[in-house]
């Protein structure tokens, strides 16, 4: 019986919980990082303060360390789990950078196309949601699609915090059968199933973009 047979239910467990974590934090992040991006370009320079405040400090603090301020500080005050924890953790964690990729490609727009629509009778609000931002994230879907592979590898932060995700579930095989290298190629493996295909799918989509 080989390693993959005798603890297949606990690999399958991890794989599952690490593909809804990356789901749950790449729409979450993908949210909250177009919402900043337009606060950093807004007009309102307190607006620019807040976006930009909130891209460098997420940016410049560990992941681990933020998912441990959930695990351990803000659960004390609402009840999460770990797997709630490190979702929370990393759609934050994640946002700060698909805001940095948003923002370079509103900023890379030219700025006659809002002023044209703003002229035309558009709000500044409807202008970037029909015209700015459909080409924005064109131009930044190279970036943000590393940003969601490097997601999922990410995701695997959760192992500390007893997220049941496919580290942990890695780790616990690698302890009881002290087969240590088979149990983690495994779980190598188990994550090349969800980020070639996105790499692939990304690449594909850029291509036909392209054309």
């Amino acid at each position: 019986m080989t390693l993959f047979d005798k603890y297949h239910a606990l690999f399958l467990a991890g794989f599952w919980n690490t593909l809804l974590v990356s789901v749950i934090a790449l729409v979450a992040s993908l949210i909250l990082g177009t919402t900043f991006a337009l606060l950093q370009v807004s007009e309102k320079k307190v607006l620019q303060h807040i976006g930009n405040a909130y891209v460098q400090f997420l940016r410049n603090i560990p992941l681990l360390v933020i998912t441990l301020f959930f695990y351990l500080a803000v659960s004390k005050t609402v009840p999460m789990t770990g797997f709630t924890a490190g979702a929370v953790a990393l759609s934050l964690y994640t946002s700060a950078f698909v805001a940095e990729s948003v923002r370079s490609g509103i900023e890379a727009i030219d700025v006659g196309q809002l002023e044209g629509a703003l002229a035309n009778g558009l709000t500044r609000g409807q202008a970037m949601q029909k015209i700015v931002l459909p080409q924005a994230f064109l131009l930044a879907l190279p970036s943000l699609g590393n940003q969601f592979i490097n997601l999922v590898k990410n995701s695997s932060i959760l192992a500390f915090v007893g997220g049941f995700d496919l580290m942990y579930q890695g780790n616990l095989v690698a302890a009881n059968s002290f087969e240590t290298m088979a149990a983690y190629a495994i779980v190598g493996l188990f994550y090349l199933v969800i980020t070639l295909p996105l790499s692939y799918g990304i690449q594909a989509l850029e291509a036909r973009l392209d054309a």
